[in-house]
């Protein structure tokens, strides 16, 4: 029973995740931290930018919950720290694995879901500027998304890579 408790705990927290995720992005992002953001929505040519330090500070809320829950043995703060580490991870590979190719893994990829995504992160980025944005979120997308990607397969490799 113990294990189903914990299981549950990192699985709530990747959920809950997504919508601290969106509203940081929505509010903190594209708000007071928006000279961080800005280059993701600008070309460039380096493969790092300002806006990789956002991975920095979602990654210390997880570092501290399982370091300290594991000295204090408070293992609730180690299953939060897991699922927001799990999210992280997932958020890493949709972001800039699958939508931004900084990493050329799933360059055959042509699911359903995936190409939604990628629809709905690209009208995000349609807007250069920190007002007036859309589609915060990325792994609960709106439903339009997911209609228009059905049907609308990819038949070639994507030569833009790095942007959206």
């Amino acid at each position: 029973m113990a294990m189903f408790i914990d299981i549950l705990i990192v699985l709530t927290t990747f959920l809950v995740m997504e919508f601290v995720a969106w509203a940081t992005h929505k509010y903190v992002m594209h708000g007071f931290l928006w000279y961080l953001h800005e280059d993701h929505h600008g070309p460039h040519e380096n493969f790092f930018e300002k806006n990789d330090l956002f991975f920095l500070i979602f990654a210390i809320p997880s570092w501290l919950g399982i370091m300290l829950g594991m000295i204090y043995n408070q293992y609730t703060f180690v299953w939060i720290g897991a699922g927001i580490a799990l999210y992280g991870l997932c958020y890493f590979l949709t972001h800039d694995v699958l939508i931004h190719r900084r990493f050329k893994w799933f360059d055959n990829t042509n699911n359903r879901y995936f190409r939604a995504i990628r629809k709905a992160h690209k009208v995000h980025h349609k807007k250069m500027t920190k007002e007036d944005g859309a589609c915060f979120g990325m792994l609960i997308i709106p439903m339009k998304y997911w209609i228009e990607a059905k049907g609308k397969k990819v038949t070639q490799k994507h030569k833009n890579a790095g942007t959206v």
